[in-house]
């Protein structure tokens, strides 16, 4: 639609594979970078590659608690041989292993310098100063070498990675206190319709409870975004324009639901024709349709249907996208496996269609895909019941039972 264009007008559907490429190839992360501390970053988008700043292990050190000693003293003969320390982890033995001695080192202990070979310490006998060493080491040192899981200066996370607990673990393994990540987005959200009110509030006659506010919240902020709330904007032109022009100033997105119909009082279409441009509208998914990506006053906006199921199967499809790339994070790719169908379905060709679904065992104990038996765009309590959604792909006509189908589950589309 092109700027100061305020009518609808017939645009085919977009495929979501069309859509998603758009997204990859339009949008941009903000330019501003923060450095935080390690302990802070779970859930942020690296900023740059993180480099190694050091070996991992730092040195040659113990896997098991046993005896250290030259391999050269077995030659394939038990042996015994004079103990002439110990080697604990933080408390490395200062000297040299010689010939015929033996230091008791413990696990993650220094390996001392001579000693080549870990011996368990449930295999060997302790007398006194001596301890008795088996042959037939089977050819196992028992530590680890320097370097041998990470060595410095190697790659270990790219940029536009989200950190999770064993990213900081691995950063903090290998030398790092703070990391450089991008700024958070600034999320604007606001739902729209004179049916809407606040939940828990008195409803007048006609109107619902507005839940589509608190959930995609929840998933933005899961996310990483910071989310703020400009509540419930009714079906009136100007208000709306008034409330996204405001909420676009402060904002790096803004996330409607509702309003991006055909009907008279779909607004927020209106809005993006006359203050920027609306992009992709509408997607060809099911359901999910009347969703688009656009801008207002420069700002994109990523305007959802407004029934809850349907703005949330269009979030986890094309909106997750959305805020990877304005987060800065890399494309990721949603797990799912391959399962038998255990129900039958006619399907409209050229549509992606998502179906609330659970993995349940069949009579032959394997997992098979049954639906959820309410299916409609505001079925929550499918919704809230759902174990995954399946993916029929746009050329699918039609299931049946025994079919492979796309199951994706539902904590990986809406984590």
């Amino acid at each position: 639609m092109p700027p100061g264009s305020s009518e609808p007008r017939d645009m085919p559907p977009v495929l979501l594979a069309d859509a998603l490429a758009a997204v990859r190839a339009q949008l941009s992360p903000p330019r501003e970078h923060e450095i935080v501390p390690l302990a802070a970053a779970a859930g942020r988008i690296l900023a740059g590659n993180l480099l190694a700043e050091a070996d991992l292990p730092p040195w040659d050190s113990s896997a098991v608690d046993g005896f250290a000693i030259r391999a050269a003293d077995l030659q394939g003969e038990a042996a015994t041989l004079r103990l002439t320390g110990e080697a604990l982890a933080g408390h490395p033995f200062p000297e040299c292993v010689e010939a015929g001695q033996a230091v008791r080192i413990l696990t993650g202990a220094r390996l001392p310098r001579g000693a080549d070979l870990v011996v368990m310490q449930e295999t060997c006998s302790v007398d006194g100063d001596t301890v008795r060493v088996p042959g037939g080491r089977g050819g196992k040192s028992n530590w680890r070498r320097r370097g041998e899981d990470v060595r410095a200066g190697a790659a270990i996370l790219p940029a536009g990675h989200r950190l999770r607990a064993q990213d900081l673990a691995l950063a903090g393994a290998v030398g790092y206190r703070t990391l450089t990540v991008y700024r958070q987005l600034r999320v604007g959200l606001l739902s729209t319709g004179d049916e809407l009110c606040e939940p828990g509030a008195a409803r007048e006659d006609g109107q619902v409870w507005d839940t589509n506010r608190g959930l995609l919240r929840a998933l933005l902020e899961r996310m990483g975004c910071q989310v703020r709330d400009f509540g419930i904007v009714r079906d009136d032109g100007r208000e709306v324009e008034g409330k996204l022009s405001a909420a676009a100033r402060d904002s790096d997105l803004l996330v409607t639901s509702g309003g991006m119909s055909v009907g008279r009082e779909d607004h927020v279409r209106s809005v993006i024709g006359r203050r920027g441009t609306l992009d992709i509208w509408p997607l060809a998914i099911k359901p999910g349709r009347p969703v688009g990506l656009g801008d207002i006053d420069a700002c994109p906006i990523l305007a959802l249907p407004g029934n809850p199921v349907a703005a949330v199967i269009a979030f986890a499809a094309f909106g997750r996208a959305v805020v990877e790339a304005l987060s800065g994070a890399a494309p990721g790719s949603l797990p799912s496996v391959s399962l038998p169908a255990a129900f039958a379905l006619r399907k409209t060709a050229g549509v992606r269609q998502f179906l609330l679904a659970r993995a349940q065992r069949g009579d032959k104990s394997a997992h098979m895909a049954t639906l959820c038996e309410k299916q409609g765009a505001a079925a929550l309590s499918s919704l809230a019941e759902a174990g995954g959604l399946i993916a029929l792909p746009e050329d699918c006509e039609g299931v049946r039972p025994g079919d492979l189908v796309e199951y994706v589950p539902i904590d990986a589309l809406l984590a």
